[in-house]
């Protein structure tokens, strides 16, 4: 890039800062600790050994530590642009862009974080709490973790989101060779192609739109040539670009930690689910009342069911069934049936005991289980029996959905706050060599205010879209490839060399990360199960 010299990126940290830094982290594990037994406190009597305990926190450390080290990867591109055109000093902008991560995190939906789960193997989902589970989440955070920062000491924006995917297939790929099944059938691809889709489709969005949106507001904004200067040395922009460029990385930096933090969400999930299921298997907020409505709902819904399927040959184990046909996508004459049976006998546990609390950790892992695959089945035959599909079995079956989601896909207030923390304070460490990368080497221009302003904005919209239909998008991917957009279509040009070690990156990300997962997951599986 020529012209304008570089912003003061030096700038050290004050001891103060440095000691609230430290005071946050301390601060936020013991509200961690003090939060796990709390909620722990009602099962006490049923501790035998300390193990869980001692995996859970490290898995809980290394969970977080992927999160921490998404901060400072991945929202490294939102403070890029207010850095580079002057609107924020640097400190400033990472300490702002953290608090909005924070806050992104803390109202997150939780779409995301249970889709990203439905990409695992089924068998390691339902047996998350053996060594095989601890293998899987140990093998696909550590390569994530490895390759986010290995991109990062190379300076390069690869994507975390398109990381921890490649991550969870090599995982899967692994586990099916493991168990001598072919390479395809450890892995839900028609999720995988969904998600795959999402970011595949970002990027290519943030250069075009963003390319757009500039050409659109040269056109319109003609009277306003402040809003397409390059930065001038050292001195901010007019007040309202100012309040545009601070306002984009706001959003970008809300829709980043709303989006991605919901990742460590979900897999945090699997953890505590896996370790600790008497406590985090079942949603114990639910009223006993609403539980006996399930449960009435659960036993008409298995009626129905058999009524489909009068004829039906005898079903010995069921889950079995139904776990071959989440895995296979085949679909037998057995399938229904078993459905049926497996709904049945969640009715029956529920109206025989409908506080959760009561259940002991065997009957909410099994009944957790049961409910997992029995909602994935139910999901399944709506594509591929149309009976499934209207009239009033559709709304039962629907309406069973919806109670087993409730009372499944639930997230704790301390693991959002958590999360929340350390991709908060990840944004404000490690930052510098990314914002480089996207201030200085993608065009051979300085970054104009415009441009700034339209490649976030672009950035924001698409991450916030993607996290109302429950996809994973990649901030870097997307932010990155709207500064290529508007640096295209302001007639700047392109450095080639960057533009090629990002594209690099982009596609080995995928290989990279499956290769590395797959390999733990098999040293782990040899070391431990």
């Amino acid at each position: 890039m020529k012209g304008a010299a570089r912003p003061d990126l030096d700038q050290k940290p004050s001891r103060t800062a440095a000691i609230v830094f430290i005071s946050i982290i301390v601060g936020a594990l013991i509200y961690m600790v003090f939060s796990l037994q709390q909620d722990l406190s009602p099962f006490a009597s049923n501790q035998t050994t300390w193990l869980p305990y001692i995996l859970l926190g490290v898995a809980l450390l290394i969970a977080l530590g992927f999160e921490f080290v998404n901060g400072f990867h991945d929202t490294a591109n939102a403070v890029a642009t207010v850095i580079y055109t002057n609107s924020m000093p640097a400190p400033t902008a990472v300490v702002w862009s953290g608090f909005w991560n924070f806050l992104g995190v803390l109202f997150s939906s939780g779409l995301v974080a249970f889709g990203i789960i439905a990409l695992l193997p089924v068998e390691l989902i339902l047996e998350v709490g053996t060594a095989s589970g601890f293998a899987m989440v140990f093998a696909l955070l550590l390569a994530a973790i490895i390759w986010n920062l290995g991109t990062w000491f190379l300076g390069l924006p690869a994507s975390s989101s398109h990381t921890l995917i490649g991550s969870i297939i090599g995982v899967g790929v692994a586990n099916a060779l493991l168990h001598g099944r072919t390479a395809t059938a450890g892995i839900d691809w028609a999720q995988v192609q969904k998600v795959g889709l999402s970011l595949l489709i970002s990027p290519l969005i943030g250069f075009v739109f963003a390319a757009l949106l500039l050409l659109l507001a040269k056109k319109f904004l003609m009277k306003r040539p402040e809003l397409f200067q390059a930065p001038k040395d050292g001195l901010p922009p007019p007040l309202w670009v100012r309040a545009l460029l601070i306002f984009t990385c706001t959003g970008v930096s809300f829709a980043h930690g709303s989006n991605d933090g919901q990742k460590g969400m979900g897999l945090i999930m699997l953890i505590l689910v896996g370790t600790l299921p008497m406590a985090y298997g079942l949603n114990h907020a639910i009223p006993s009342k609403d539980v006996a409505q399930f449960a009435a709902l659960a036993q008409v819904t298995a009626q129905e069911l058999r009524q489909t399927a009068p004829n039906a040959p005898a079903v010995i184990d069921g889950r079995t069934v139904l776990s071959d046909y989440v895995r296979s996508n085949q679909l037998n004459p057995q399938v229904v049936p078993a459905l049926a049976n497996t709904i049945d006998s969640i009715a029956l546990q529920a109206r025989t005991e409908p506080d959760f609390q009561r259940w002991d950790a065997k009957v909410v892992g099994n009944i957790r289980n049961d409910m997992y695959l029995a909602a994935e089945t139910v999901k399944k035959l709506e594509k591929q029996k149309p009976e499934f599909a209207h009239g009033r079995l559709k709304e039962d079956l629907q309406g069973f959905r919806r109670n087993v989601d409730e009372a499944t896909k639930f997230i704790p207030t301390w693991v959002k706050v958590m999360v929340a923390i350390a991709l908060g304070l990840g944004t404000m460490v490690g930052w510098k060599r990314i914002v480089i990368t996207v201030g200085e080497k993608i065009g051979k221009t300085e970054l104009s205010y415009g441009q700034g302003a339209t490649a976030e904005l672009v950035a924001m919209s698409t991450i916030a879209a993607a996290d109302g239909l429950g996809l994973p998008a990649s901030t870097t991917q997307v932010l990155s490839s709207g500064v290529a957009g508007t640096m295209v279509a302001n007639k700047s040009g392109l450095q080639k060399s960057t533009v090629r070690s990002l594209a690099l990156a982009w596609l080995l990300t995928l290989p990279a990360s499956m290769l590395l997962s797959g390999l733990l997951f098999w040293l782990f599986n040899s070391l431990f199960v």
